[in-house]
């Protein structure tokens, strides 16, 4: 069934959220753990976002995901695959609000890197920030029930913004 796709009003309790995250995911993932990020739209103060937290997680390697994976899934994340071909995986923990959303990243990997250089613009920009949070609610408005679409037609702005002129 699909997931409506709704947006809150940013919550300043989201970065509280992150922390504890953090230190749960750090404890439990610890060999494993180069950085933990809070990446996307709750980690933009003032912007409008799902609410959900999304961590991106660099490992030591590109051999410390399964190892970081079966890790995860013990603690209750959710498994959701590659989406983008890259060797980062998915994992979604519903068990709480917000929910939680990891990413496992391999070194320099390329969607983690893009990740987070726009979160650190619509961080110092925003008037950029005003724009995509126009968007999203546009997006969320006109793809109530279709999250894959909502995110991929955000694709072009992200990408302007990452890529520059």
């Amino acid at each position: 069934m699909p997931t409506l796709v709704e947006l809150s009003a940013f919550d300043p309790s989201w970065k509280n959220d992150f922390t504890a995250a953090e230190v749960l995911l750090r404890a439990t993932l610890g060999k494993f753990v180069v950085s933990v990020d809070h990446i996307g739209s709750t980690a933009v103060p003032g912007l409008a976002a799902k609410p959900i937290i999304d961590i991106n997680i660099t490992t030591s390697s590109l051999n410390d995901v399964p190892d970081a994976s079966v890790e995860l899934i013990k603690l209750g994340f959710e498994p959701r695959g590659n989406r983008y071909d890259d060797d980062v995986l998915a994992f979604l923990w519903k068990c709480r609000m917000p929910q939680i959303r990891v990413y496992l990243c391999p070194p320099s990997n390329q969607t983690h890197e893009r990740r987070m250089l726009f979160r650190d613009y619509l961080r110092q920009h925003d008037e950029v920030a005003t724009a995509y949070a126009v968007l999203k609610r546009r997006l969320a408005n006109q793809f109530p029930y279709d999250g894959d679409r909502y995110t991929s037609e955000k694709s072009a702005f992200v990408s302007d913004i990452v890529e520059g002129p």
